[in-house]
């Protein structure tokens, strides 16, 4: 459960059913956003709409001004919380072959399971892809282990790194996702005037 919420209050047997329904939230939200039609997500790499964009910056900063705010309330302690390890070069290869099929697909893994959902065909594509994609990488496992497993940093973040002080850096991550909201803005004007 989280941190606000006793484990006395809701009993850990309903952790399943929970997170079910928070799932089923999840997924109605992003059907409601558009977020399961693939023109959508990628019209931010061709610059004709960038709601992606900005809601996920946005679903950054709440996230990291919320726990940053509980960890000053003291309802939580940031050092306590779970950071996955960096893997340089799984990261640096995995998210470009991330990205290059979230923008020949249109999708990414959570919103194409949102498209299965409502039965699009090109999500069921994409899907089929992921898991081809999931047996190939599985199969070779043993050829590309010493790749994935490399450069392994620990549980480091920006902050830990560099030093930074985390709300300064709070403070400048809000600022460049104005500057980027601007940018977006700018740039999606002067594509529509293009194209449409």
């Amino acid at each position: 459960m989280g941190p606000l919420i006793p484990n006395d209050l809701i009993p850990l047997e309903w952790n399943n059913i929970i997170a079910i329904l928070i799932g089923i939230a999840f997924g109605f939200v992003l059907e409601a956003s558009g977020f399961s039609s693939s023109r959508k997500l990628a019209g931010v790499f061709y610059g004709y709409d960038f709601a992606v964009l900005k809601v996920f910056f946005t679903a950054a900063i709440v996230s990291v001004i919320g726990l940053y705010y509980m960890d000053y309330l003291g309802y939580l302690d940031i050092t306590q919380l779970y950071v996955h390890p960096t893997y340089l070069w799984a990261a640096i290869i995995g998210g470009a072959i991330m990205g290059v099929g979230f923008v020949a697909g249109g999708f990414c893994p959570g919103t194409s399971l949102c498209a299965v959902a409502i039965g699009k065909l090109d999500a069921w594509v994409y899907v089929l892809g992921i898991l081809v994609g999931i047996f190939i990488f599985s199969e070779l496992f043993d050829f590309i282990e010493p790749i994935f497993d490399g450069y392994n940093f620990g549980n480091i973040t920006l902050i830990d790194t560099f030093e930074w002080d985390p709300y300064w850096f709070i403070f400048i991550f809000a600022i460049v996702a104005i500057i980027a909201f601007a940018v977006a803005d700018f740039v999606q004007k002067k594509v529509k005037k293009v194209f449409y």
